[in-house]
Parts: structure tokens; C-alpha cells; sequence
């Protein structure tokens, strides 16, 4: 499959086009999650990227509900780590926990296996290599193709490298919020995919703009906005064509 500057190649293996979708809000309004997802695909996106804390779960059944069986070339991307619901941790770094949140979701999503499962924060808890080496053994038993991580600092980052590869990080990162650059930095100097969450950030301009400013930032970035509306989903897409 050819490569271009709109597409980048996860893991160094997996053609992703830069501008993915994120489905933090469509369990927000699940009647219109079918038709809003199929949109998306129609529209080129073939990177989906959610968690088992959207909506307890009802992200996961929603994106397999509408999608499944997956069309070629489509990536899904999940979390773990956060809890929800009556769960007493915030925060579940723990192997076991890790484990049974992946099969969950490949479960949830009828996959057999997830072609990018991310940890979705460090917990305090747990050293971060133990909870990596957790999702490495998920990635030996082919239960996950790639591994990445959410809301982690540079020094993080180093420390999950010891016990795998990593092939993306998901920040939040927008022109407004530029904390994460260091991250950003070493993502380029590595060619690991840098997932911005909340990349509208104030929204100061249109979506297609404050995308096109991301996309335009680094070619390691994979922006995912998110929506519940269709109409919000084909304006952040202008941002492939916006000046």
C-alpha cells in the first residue's frame, strides 16, 4: 500500500491516515453512533480510537455494532488502565486488571485482536514497567499487535522502553497546550506515532484549521478529534484540504 504525507506507517509496518477519529463522545448519543461512525469511514478515516472507560464500555459495542465485520485496512485502537463506574481504583496499572480490561474490549469490539491497545495513564501504584510488561505479554500471545501509552512525560516514555516497543503516545496536545513538546520531540526522533487528544483545544479557530495546524506541526502527529455529530465530523475532516 503506498505511503504518502497523508499516512503514517504504525509501528513502522501499518498505513494510517493522519487524521483519525476519536469515539470519547459517541456513547453520548448512541442512536446516531451507527450512522456517525459508517460517516467516518466513508469520509477516510481508518483509524478509530477509543477505551473501556467511553461510556463503560458502550464505545466499544457501538464502534462493533456498526462496523463489524471491519472493513480492510480499518485500525481500532483501545485503553486500559482508568476505572469506571463503582470501580475503587481511578487508576488500575495492575497486570491482572490490564489483562482482563484487553480481553474485555476485544470482547466488547469481536476482535481477536487489537491492532493498537494503549495503557491509558500510569498508576502511581504500579512502576509503569510492570504495567508494559503486562501489555507485552498481551502483544506475545498476539491478544495486541502494538502497544502505546496515554498521558505520559518524556521520562515515562524511557522507562516503558525498557520493557517494550513502543509504537505510540497519546498526549493532550493543542496550540494552546504545548506542555507535552518534549514527548512530541522524542515521538519524532523515534518515529512513534504522537496521538494528540482534545486537538481543537479552545476551538479560537475552526476545526479544520487548529487539525491542519497539528497535521502541519509534525509528520509523527495522528490527530483524533472527537464528536457525536455528523455535521462536526465532516468539518474537522476539511482539515485534509484546508489552507
Amino acid at each position: 500500500m503506498p505511503v504518502d504525507a497523508s499516512e503514517f506507517l504504525l509501528g513502522g509496518e501499518l498505513p494510517v491516515r493522519r487524521l483519525g477519529f476519536g469515539a470519547l463522545h459517541i456513547a453520548d448519543k448512541p442512536d446516531d453512533a451507527v450512522r456517525l461512525l459508517r460517516r467516518a469511514v466513508e469520509l477516510g478515516v481508518n483509524l478509530i480510537d477509543t477505551a473501556d472507560i467511553y461510556g463503560a464500555g458502550r464505545s466499544e459495542e457501538l464502534i462493533a455494532e456498526a462496523l463489524h465485520p471491519y472493513p480492510d485496512g480499518l485500525v481500532i485502537a483501545s485503553k486500559g488502565g482508568l476505572g469506571y463506574g463503582l470501580q475503587q481504583r481511578i487508576r488500575d496499572g495492575r497486570p491482572t486488571h490490564l489483562r482482563n480490561a484487553c480481553e474485555a474490549s476485544l470482547k466488547r469490539l469481536r476482535l481477536d485482536q487489537l491492532a493498537l491497545y494503549q495503557l491509558h495513564a500510569h498508576d502511581p501504584e504500579v512502576p509503569i514497567e510492570e504495567s508494559v510488561a503486562a501489555l507485552e505479554q498481551l502483544r506475545a500471545e498476539g491478544k495486541v499487535r502494538f502497544i502505546g501509552l496515554s498521558n505520559v512525560s518524556a521520562e515515562q516514555l524511557t522507562q516503558a522502553q525498557s520493557v517494550a516497543t513502543i509504537a505510540s503516545v497519546q498526549n493532550e496536545f493543542n496550540r494552546g497546550l504545548l506542555i507535552s513538546e518534549p514527548v512530541l520531540e522524542t515521538c519524532e526522533q523515534q518515529g512513534i506515532a504522537f496521538m494528540p487528544w482534545a486537538p481543537l483545544g479552545e476551538g479560537l479557530r475552526r476545526p479544520a484549521y487548529e487539525l491542519r495546524w497539528l497535521l502541519r506541526r509534525s509528520p509523527v502527529m495522528l490527530p483524533i478529534p472527537g464528536t457525536s455529530s455528523v455535521p462536526h465530523l465532516e468539518e474537522n475532516m476539511r482539515a485534509r484540504t484546508a489552507s
